[in-house]
């Protein structure tokens, strides 16, 4: 009944059904058949104020739903730079530094995932919080700085370098950022990383050309919207 209050965008019932059910965490964290909680569901209609009120009740941030994301990991899909700020302001400490930690099944944490949508105000939030500039991807070894020459957003990599990136970090297969520069159009970019990057770290193995990820095979899967609610065996649109 909760998540259908929120999906419809019921405020005055879901404040109202939020309130009575107080501390019920088993109703609170209930989980649909996407494993999505009503907190999920709060962060995906984009309704900070309901998100506010599900965590105050006892909703639990770390539950994760069917593709192992967190509230969190939506809102940086997202870009809901006010539900970020619901999010990371009103769970406690111990939960957050876990989140902002935590991989959803693609491999991401939050601040990939901020990183892959660009929204540079989501990064910059989450860098202030804790999260690791130089978390890398459990499958390849990628740092955000490593997504940003990928996608080519050298604004990305500014920001990325103002919080402290490494440009000596390599991916598993030994790549720099500033070695994924190469074959890419954006000079700016390879002019910012060549100044920082050790001279060991800037020219590719002569035996191998570097083939970085098509970032749009990559990133299809966290690019799309997220329209996952069902209704009634009905895929809704959000």
């Amino acid at each position: 009944f909760l998540h259908l209050a929120i999906i419809h965008e019921e405020r005055a019932l879901t404040m109202e059904v939020v309130r009575q059910v107080k501390g019920d965490l088993a109703f609170l964290n209930f989980q649909n058949n996407l494993q999505q909680t009503p907190l999920h569901l709060a962060v995906i209609t984009n309704q900070p104020e309901i998100a506010q009120a599900l965590l105050e009740a006892g909703c639990d941030p770390e539950l994760r739903d069917f593709r192992g994301n967190t509230p969190l990991h939506l809102a940086c899909e997202q870009g809901s730079l006010a539900s970020v700020g619901v999010l990371t302001q009103s769970c406690g400490t111990q939960h957050l530094q876990a989140i902002l930690q935590a991989t959803n099944y693609n491999g991401h944490t939050c601040l990939h995932l901020a990183s892959i949508h660009g929204y540079l105000g989501i990064v910059e939030r989450l860098v202030s919080l804790g999260a690791d500039v130089n978390a890398q991807e459990p499958c390849n070894g990628r740092t955000a700085l490593h997504l940003a020459v990928d996608l080519q957003n050298p604004d990305l990599v500014s920001l990325l370098l103002k919080c402290g990136a490494d440009v000596n970090r390599v991916t598993y297969q030994g790549y720099s950022p500033y070695q994924l520069t190469w074959g890419r159009p954006s000079t700016r970019i390879q002019q910012q990383l060549g100044q920082l990057t050790l001279e060991n770290l800037q020219m590719l193995p002569e035996s191998e050309d570097e083939e970085s990820y098509d970032t749009e095979s990559e990133f299809t899967e966290d690019e799309l919207p997220y329209d996952d609610c069902v209704l009634g065996g009905q895929r809704l649109t959000l």
